[in-house]
């Protein structure tokens, strides 16, 4: 059987569902989702030419100098008229410029004698120097934040500076999960012949800065009714399961899921860490659907799948333009062996400028996971590396 390389599967996943519908809520809490519509400036920053500096407002015409002071301008509180010929006013960083000036002459380049100014710098100012212009940052009606771009702390910073208060965005994405095995356990309940589950709270943990809503089904045991029960009865966008994806008496996750009425769309892709992974979709109610996607149980290839597929995957429902992460480049460490067919995600860590990989890359072995900074991407058969060489990687920390 041929196995699905991984950029189509990303792909598939992604055709599976549309975005959800959108909402308006409060910039405040747009953290974190994605513009449904351009956020447009409502007005022009700054909206008057403003001092960069504290220092005297002055017409660049009338250097050297002297001046008359006539007035201070602060923020908030700008100088009561023009400046006309041999005048200045006293300027502090972020006010209005007054009427009639055009540069500012820093403080430290002044001297004051009474209500006199000189010069006193090295040399004279250039025209418009520590000046902001009106229009510096942005103006009325210039798109701040294009749709499918993700609110950052920044872009609300600028999207509240233009005087919007309120945004529209893609509501929560409704994501189930649930782990499947006999040998699950809770965290802190586990007995001698029990696994403590931990692929729910990781996965919950890679979606929290999507902004979804997590629905918590808990742990499904290995039995054919409990399993297709419970995923019949999911209303959700997406459903994420972990566990029993392969091929043993006791992987029941993929037939379960068909009698639920899910349709694969496929099963098994070309990757190294999680080989079993399976995507498909069922209808819940008319007009819409719920995407699945089952992951395999061991925690790095949960990781690894959840990383490359789930989160996208929910990135799309928000209304990402670009839902996938982005590699970058960094010089290894040392030598690897040419690789097999499949795409290899190795576990290893940015140390002093170079990627040094982990030695042992078994998808059980979540220590080796958190001490890891970032995924090691090697190509289907690609051949030996030598340390200094230049390799693609994700960063995960």
């Amino acid at each position: 059987m041929t196995l699905l390389p991984v950029a189509d599967a990303q792909a598939r996943v992604l055709a599976l569902a549309a975005p959800v519908p959108p909402c308006e809520v409060p910039l405040a809490d747009a953290l974190g989702r994605y513009a449904a519509a351009p956020v447009v400036a409502r007005r022009t920053q700054p909206a008057r030419d403003l001092s960069a500096m504290d220092g005297y407002a002055l017409r660049f015409a009338d250097l050297p100098g002297p001046w008359r002071v006539i007035g201070e301008s602060a923020a908030g509180r700008p100088h009561d008229g023009a400046v006309g010929a041999g005048e200045a006013v006293r300027i502090f960083t972020g006010a209005a410029m007054p009427p009639g000036t055009d540069t500012v002459l820093v403080q430290e380049e002044a001297r004051r004698d009474g209500a006199t100014l000189h010069l006193d710098g090295e040399g004279p100012p250039h025209r418009a120097r520590n000046v902001r212009v009106r229009g510096l940052d942005f103006a009325q009606g210039d798109v701040l934040v294009p749709a499918g771009e993700r609110f950052t702390a920044a872009r609300l910073a600028v999207a509240a500076t233009a005087g919007v208060d309120r945004v529209a965005v893609a509501r929560p994405v409704r994501v189930a999960i649930a782990a499947t095995g006999d040998e699950l356990a809770e965290p802190g309940a586990a007995g001698p012949d029990d696994l403590p589950e931990s692929n729910r709270l990781l996965l919950r943990a890679l979606l929290a800065e999507t902004g979804a809503a997590i629905v918590d089904l808990g742990i499904l045991p290995d039995r054919m009714d409990a399993l297709t029960a419970a995923f019949a009865g999911v209303e959700a966008d997406v459903l994420v399961t972990t566990g029993g994806a392969s091929v043993g008496d006791h992987d029941l996750v993929r037939p379960a899921l068909e009698a639920a009425g899910v349709a694969l769309d496929f099963w098994r892709i070309a990757l190294r860490p999680g080989k079993p992974m399976l995507a498909g979709r069922r209808a819940v109610r008319p007009g819409g659907g719920m995407t699945v996607v089952g992951l395999p149980g061991n925690p790095v290839s949960a990781f690894v799948t959840a990383l490359l597929f789930v989160r996208p995957l929910v990135a799309h429902l928000s209304g990402a333009r670009d839902p996938f992460l982005h590699t970058a480049t960094a010089l290894l460490g040392e030598d690897l062996p040419a690789n097999g067919p499949r795409t290899d995600y190795l576990r290893g860590a940015v140390i002093d400028g170079r990627v040094r990989v982990a030695a042992i890359q078994d998808s059980s072995m979540l220590m080796t996971l958190a001490r890891s900074t970032c995924l090691v991407v090697r190509a289907p058969h690609a051949p030996a590396a030598r340390a200094g060489d230049s390799a693609e990687i994700l960063m995960i920390a």
